[in-house]
């Protein structure tokens, strides 16, 4: 089974590399010992990030989430980074393809399925929901320093 490599990390920041993006059917997420989803890696801990979680997944062709899912407090956004399938947010079924992004609220009823002939590739970042504010819009420090390669 594949593993995350751990590339660099200081004080504020840590860097990992998943690896190459149509190698993530390497990965296999246990759940428990009846529960295992091939090709879905979460990345969160490596980074050891404190304001969400993200996963990359790959879905070979014919094949699907299998489940629905909510979830309690978490917002969720789904990239599609290769390929195309179907997304199903409380009953209602629509395309995505490589560029879409699909906001799911946590108590939206979501899967996936890839319905095309190559493989469907998906970045999942889930936050807490009912957050953001025009304050955190306005975060970013542009400082004056020199950037030195």
């Amino acid at each position: 089974m594949k593993k995350i490599e751990n590339v660099a990390e200081a004080k504020n920041f840590s860097a990992i590399n998943v690896g190459k993006l149509n190698e993530l059917g390497e990965y296999v997420l246990e759940l428990g010992p009846e529960v295992k989803i091939p090709g879905k890696v979460f990345g969160g801990a490596a980074l050891k990030a404190t304001g969400g979680e993200f996963s990359f997944q790959l879905f070979q062709p014919g094949t699907e989430t299998g489940f629905l899912h909510t979830h309690k407090n978490h917002e969720e956004l789904y990239f599609f980074l290769a390929g195309k399938g179907e997304f199903q947010v409380d009953g209602k079924v629509f395309p995505v393809e490589e560029g879409s992004v699909v906001r799911v609220a946590p108590e939206g009823r979501r899967s996936v399925r890839n319905n095309g002939a190559e493989p469907l590739v998906m970045l999942c970042v889930q936050y807490r929901g009912n957050t953001f504010t025009a304050e955190d819009a306005a975060d970013g420090n542009i400082l004056p320093d020199a950037v030195k390669w």
